[in-house]
């Protein structure tokens, strides 16, 4: 794993030395990713600049330096990743006579490139990755990024200059680096709590998408992203070819798969270990590596003095079971809290998942012993884990009969009463003061307003936790933002759940799942590895039948057969728990002083980009224990802390 910079200077304003040194500082931004080694690379006469930054996992001899030139010195390649089946490609490379230096991966994408072509070769791969190749033939540069964004990058003109990078932060070090925000980037991030590719929170600024090659051949290229590989032909795919097998042999085929996409990423030459939450998704993967390892696979979670989001004493259990290597951490408050100022810098952009704390925590106690570590994120997107997924059509299926017109009424007349007096009824029918009725019947009425099933998907993803009302945040100019929401392709023959899945798997998963677990890792130089991302595995889980994925009332029903094969039922099977931490509670705490001065009204009103009124009104309604606004609050507070440390002009 590693971070890659570069740029093109088509105008060569830059004097050779001065360019040397920009690119030298660029790829010192992203030291972090890649602390073992450092390079460069420059072709003055045409103005490309290539940085990296090295963190040494396989090959950790002077033979994986790069930038690396392939044998013929065609192609230049800065590489961020992984290629798990580079022995297979390089035994194939060596029958048809290319010989290698060394025994690093990315010699072996080089040859590939010799033999097969840039994108013919990328088909080839099985793994993470996001890296930039200069053709020195062809004068072209490529950038290409993994099938499920796995590995981030970043792109743009300004300037005249072309930039790319793994982080946003190595463009600030370039001096003609000066972009603006967009609007609309920050009303989708409102809306998503992250900005979803492909942009990015700057105007001219872009994120690769998944999948994707991108050819730059001179200062009046039309930059278009070309698939190598698609989520939507995969799903679509699918579901004309679905799987006609048994349970059994669904479940000996995706074990079959799992165990040989484990298998892959343990190979490293340096120690490997995996998180574990305890969940299932973590507790599969742990026990197969288990099953293919000679020794005990070490296994790190955290845990919080809060039985709410405490699931290490699950994670324990597991790794008794297994015979693991387990090490756990519990936290104070004050840990947890202590990350907050780091998280504007990790980042780079706007971001405001708030398991990007544990995310992190677990990240910096698992580098102390391991570099490459295995996770478990995905099996949600893929074998429908998430709660909404039934929850939503269920929601449907109770008020959807009804006609728009008399939801609206009703929708309006829950409204006439301010939640303080339906809390108070709701007071008395608890007693316990905590049911917040006046909340959540606030927020009903606004999802009775959906039109359809897909407006109600929508309204379930950032209604409940999101702001709805952007263009009444983000104040003059507003109205002028463009569509808010991505639209994805129309499934005619989908049902509602595949729809959501795809959705989430093409947005949620490479823009927040993914984002959050590369930059907490990298961020203490620990490569992530996620075997149920394998592309084989993706496609063998769209072939697979709804009833597969959700029997009986049991989510990822496949997965948790599998993982009984190895782990007790009574050890895994419990509800569904988030990987967060107590948001509110510190926000009316610890939090509140820091809170309160990022969201003063005085600062508001100068900074001009939020309209003080309604943000005030939350919080307000959120410190008198009226509405529980935590998560549109958190939005604006980590867009604010992000801004503190950015010195760029307001709006493009």
């Amino acid at each position: 794993m590693c971070g890659i910079a570069g740029f093109w200077d088509f105008s060569h304003r830059l004097m050779v030395e001065e360019a040397s040194t920009v690119i030298r500082n660029m790829s010192d931004r992203l030291r972090h990713r890649g602390p073992d080694d450092e390079g460069w690379w420059v072709n003055a006469a045409d103005g490309i600049h290539l940085g990296h930054r090295r963190l040494s996992i396989i090959d950790l001899s002077p033979q994986g330096h790069q930038p690396m030139l392939s044998r013929d010195e065609r192609y230049v390649i800065i590489f961020n990743g992984e290629i798990y089946n580079f022995l297979e490609l390089r035994a194939d490379l060596e029958s048809r006579g290319h010989r290698f230096r060394g025994h690093s991966d990315t010699e072996v994408m080089l040859a590939s490139f010799t033999e097969w072509g840039i994108t013919d070769a990328v088909a080839r791969f099985n793994g993470m990755f996001a890296f930039a190749v200069w053709d020195q033939r062809e004068h072209i540069l490529y950038l290409v990024r993994d099938r499920l964004g796995e590995k981030p990058l970043y792109y743009g003109w300004v300037n005249g200059t072309f930039f790319f990078s793994s982080e946003i932060k190595a463009l600030h070090a370039h001096p003609d680096f000066h972009a603006k925000i967009d609007r609309a980037a920050l009303a989708l991030y409102l809306c998503h709590l992250y900005v979803p590719a492909p942009r990015s929170i700057y105007k001219g600024i872009s994120k690769l998408l998944p999948g994707c090659v991108l050819k730059v051949c001179d200062p009046n290229s039309t930059l278009v992203p070309v698939p190598y590989w698609s989520l939507y032909e995969t799903a679509a795919r699918g579901h004309e070819q679905p799987f006609r097998g048994t349970d059994d042999d669904a479940l000996t085929q995706l074990e079959e798969l799992l165990l040989d996409a484990v298998r892959m990423r343990l190979i490293a030459d340096v120690p490997v270990g995996a998180f574990l939450s305890g969940g299932l998704d973590s507790s599969l993967i742990v026990s197969l590596m288990q099953k293919v390892s000679e020794r005990p696979v070490k296994t790190f979670s955290i845990g919080v003095h809060d039985d709410a989001y405490n699931e290490a004493e699950y994670a324990k259990h597991v790794a008794k079971h297994l015979g693991t290597d387990h090490t756990e951490l519990y936290v104070t408050p004050e840990d947890a809290l202590g990350v907050i100022p780091l998280l504007p810098t990790l980042y780079d952009e706007p971001f405001c998942d708030s398991s990007q704390i544990p995310t992190f925590l677990v990240s910096r106690l698992t580098r102390q012993y391991v570099t490459v570590s295995l996770s478990g994120d995905g099996g949600d997107e893929l074998f429908c884990g998430y709660q909404r997924y039934w929850q939503t059509p269920d929601a449907w299926k109770k008020f959807g009969w009804m006609p728009y017109s008399l939801r609206s009424v009703f929708s309006r007349s829950l409204k006439t009463i301010p939640p303080h007096y339906w809390n108070r009824i709701g007071d008395v029918i608890s007693q316990t003061h905590s049911l917040k009725l006046g909340d959540k019947l606030h927020k009903f009425s606004d999802l009775l307003m959906a039109k359809d099933e897909d407006h109600i998907y929508r309204y379930m993803i950032s209604l409940f936790w999101y702001w709805s009302d952007v263009q009444v945040v983000l104040g003059e100019g507003a109205n002028e933002l463009p569509q808010l929401k991505p639209r994805y392709p129309t499934f005619p023959s989908f049902d509602f759940v595949q729809r959501m899945m795809y959705f989430d798997a093409t947005f949620f998963l490479p823009d927040d799942i993914l984002v959050k677990l590369d930059r907490a890792s990298m961020s203490v130089s620990l490569e992530s590895r996620v075997p149920l991302l394998d592309h084989r595995v993706v496609e063998f889980a769209w072939r697979l039948p709804s009833a597969m994925k959700i029997r009986n009332g049991e989510s990822k029903w496949l997965l948790r057969q599998l993982l009984h094969r190895h782990v007790p039922r009574e050890l895994v099977d419990r509800p569904k728990r988030g990987f967060g931490v107590p948001i509110a509670t510190w926000l009316r705490g610890p939090l509140r002083e820091w809170a309160e001065s990022l969201l003063s009204e005085q600062r508001l009103t100068r900074e001009g980009i939020f309209n003080p009124k309604p943000v005030r009104e939350k919080w307000d309604e959120f410190i008198g224990g009226e509405r529980n606004w935590h998560y549109d609050l958190w939005a604006i507070l980590m867009f604010e802390a992000w801004l503190e440390q950015r010195s760029c002009e307001r709006f493009a």
